[in-house]
């Protein structure tokens, strides 16, 4: 995607967590979206067609495997790639998040650099030179 910036849509329900992901991103020159629950994910990405989204799995009102499951089942959204984030990294929580159609699992605290090297991995972006 080198003709428009990419959107990446960033959810999770920690402020400290939200902040460092989305000065993570910011670094690759993307428009940032926020949610800060699995509902709001849903939303957010069938309003705005992000080209990534990264999710927390432990959030609440809605947890980030099931808004994952969710998102994979609307035509809309089902081909956005998704890095689940989270600070569990249980074999269960990693096999599921793959079985539910995760691209990426990061455990937290993960590294900020490597974060947006994927990013810009799974959208195939190249920012702008400054």
């Amino acid at each position: 995607m080198t003709t428009s910036t990419a959107k990446i849509l960033i959810v999770d329900d920690e402020p400290h967590m939200l902040r460092i992901t989305e000065l993570s991103l910011k670094k690759g020159g993307f428009d940032l979206l926020i949610g800060r629950n699995g509902r709001q994910a849903i939303d957010i990405a069938l309003d705005t067609r992000p080209d990534l989204i990264v999710m927390d799995v432990l959030m609440p009102e809605m947890d980030g495997l099931t808004a994952l499951r969710e998102l994979k089942q609307h035509p809309e959204t089902q081909a956005i790639p998704v890095i689940m984030l989270t600070a569990r990294g249980h074999v269960m929580t990693r096999q599921e998040a793959q079985e539910s159609g995760a691209t990426l699992f990061l455990t937290k605290p993960f590294s900020p650099s490597h974060l947006l090297r994927e990013a810009l991995r799974l959208i195939d972006f190249q920012p702008a030179a400054p």
